[in-house]
């Protein structure tokens, strides 16, 4: 085999889709606090935009409570802002340096909203996978075509390779039914 076509690499490419997927997932609310919640805010801070988690401490003290410490009393406004603009359908309540965050229950409109966004988030994975697979079986023809692999070693690296792609996309479809799950629940 060539050492242009590594199966390890192709599965660290294709686990970093499933990676993100993941983070995805976590910022997708479920009517209980997580800090993950507010990982995609950001926040217009000293003339330029930065993450909420770089001007401010997230924390958890409750189960439907998310708490914002921020370090600079100047930045509270701004932050405030950022959380608002975000569209994650919570309001945050101003007390001095710190914002509280109260989660709502989730409507069953919300709900259904959250699902067919965690659908397009695992569909986003799947092409990237695919994609993955497309470059990697592009590679084998190519080696192939060039005379660095033989046919029964092509037949051999593209059956791996589909069978990799086979086994990450089954596991986002068992992510995805896990969230809906997580989702769903009351």
């Amino acid at each position: 085999m060539a050492a242009t076509h590594d199966i390890k690499d192709i599965e660290t490419r294709m686990r970093a889709s499933i990676d993100a997927l993941k983070r995805e997932f976590s910022g997708l609310r479920t009517g209980r606090a997580s800090a993950n919640l507010l990982d995609p805010v950001q926040v217009m801070v000293y003339g330029s935009r930065m993450p909420l988690n770089q001007v401010a401490t997230v924390s958890v003290p409750e189960a439907r409570m998310i708490s914002v410490q921020v370090w600079d009393r100047s930045n509270v406004m701004s932050v405030d802002k950022g959380i608002r603009e975000a569209n994650l359908g919570l309001n945050p309540i101003i007390d001095g340096q710190v914002l509280r965050l109260p989660i709502p229950s989730l409507t069953s409109d919300r709900r259904q909203e959250l699902v067919k966004l965690a659908h397009k988030y695992a569909e986003q994975s799947k092409v990237a996978i695919r994609n993955v697979r497309r470059e990697a079986m592009d590679v084998l023809k190519k080696l192939e075509k060039d005379g660095k692999m033989s046919q029964d070693d092509h037949r051999g690296q593209t059956e791996k390779v589909q069978e990799l792609t086979d086994r990450l996309i089954k596991e986002v479809d068992t992510t995805l039914a896990t969230k809906e799950i997580e989702i769903q629940k009351v």
